[in-house]
């Protein structure tokens, strides 16, 4: 009843919704709005009887997504990431105006353990902050960044001087991820690295937020998938979005939707932001879903593979059945 009291929320405000994964308790999963299910809001804020149709759909979605597998809040943040497009917003402690907070848009790389490398010029604000006080945050958006309904993490530590024995490794895993950065050689930039992370917070979208600890950042993996999902996703939407569309048919019996746009692809699934409009309504809704697959993907060529396996059943359960037999008379 949580799940759909949260689902009927998100659907009557037409929010774009991601839904919170089963799991430890520590994995919090936020709530935005609370009100019964089954009755829907007008304009005028009066409750009204949800159409018994759409309640049904709306409970049919909400137990297909409490059900779907997902990878975990540990190597969700992990994989974000890992494949974000290699800049963040660093808050620090403002040495030229104490007691406030500097923000700066920086570059940064993640080493094997996770931990953001950065490269500063010894002239930046952000770069004297550090030295004077080494606490600050570091927010990260996925990739696909668009809105409040896709992922981003933020992490808390201490930014410290790489040691010279650690500048060749730290330099190659920053040209791994900004390949044109040229500045890496300039004499009067410094190597930086978060060593200590104190906090990780993590929210995937509307009713889906918490926190990992340090040691479960440290010991996650990025998902393999995810590396080439963007390109798997941009292919489908292009291309192939009836069969999208016809995939969350199959998956949730009755929703019908206009619209379905992959916006990530990992090793067990696909989230989806689908747009519809209920047959008991005018008011147009945008939501978030998950879609699972039959089975784990290890490879790009079983993501094919697989899609086309969900497509085809998609169809086959869409198609018209056979007219039956006449009987003799």
């Amino acid at each position: 009843m949580k799940n759909l009291t949260a689902l009927t929320s998100i659907l009557a405000f037409g929010t774009v919704a991601a839904f919170a994964p089963s799991g430890a308790s520590r994995h919090a999963s936020t709530q935005l709005y609370n009100k019964p299910a089954g009755h829907d809001v007008r304009s005028d804020g009066v409750a009204k009887e949800m159409d018994p149709e759409e309640l049904k759909i709306q409970t049919a979605l909400a137990e297909h997504q409490q059900n779907a597998p997902k990878l975990g809040f540990p190597t969700d943040v992990r994989t974000l990431v890992q494949y974000n497009h290699g800049f963040a917003v660093m808050s620090t402690n403002s040495k030229s105006n104490p007691g406030f907070p500097g923000g700066s848009v920086v570059g940064f790389a993640p080493d094997e353990l996770g931990r953001p490398i950065f490269i500063f010029s010894g002239m930046s604000s952000h770069t004297q902050d550090l030295l004077a006080d080494p606490k600050c945050s570091l927010t990260i958006a996925s990739k696909e960044f668009k809105g409040a309904a896709d992922g981003r993490v933020n992490l808390m530590g201490e930014v410290t001087l790489l040691k010279q024995d650690e500048k060749e490794a730290a330099k190659a895993a920053y040209l791994a991820k900004h390949p044109g950065a040229f500045w890496v050689d300039f004499g009067d930039f410094n190597w930086f690295r978060m060593d200590e992370i104190v906090s990780v917070r993590f929210v995937g979208g509307f009713a889906r937020a918490g926190s990992v600890t340090p040691e479960e950042y440290a010991e996650a993996k990025p998902d393999p998938v995810s590396a080439f999902g963007p390109a798997i996703a941009s292919h489908m939407n292009d291309d192939h979005m009836s069969s999208t569309i016809a995939m969350v048919a199959h998956a949730i019996p009755g929703l019908e939707v206009s619209e379905a746009v992959i916006t990530s692809v990992d090793s067990l699934g696909m989230y989806v932001k689908c747009s519809r409009t209920p047959r008991a309504s005018d008011q147009p809704q945008q939501f978030k879903i998950r879609l699972p697959f039959p089975r784990k993907i290890e490879d790009r060529k079983d993501v094919k593979n697989v899609i086309v396996e969900m497509t085809r059943a998609a169809a086959a359960s869409a198609a018209p059945e056979p007219a039956a037999a006449a009987t003799e008379d």
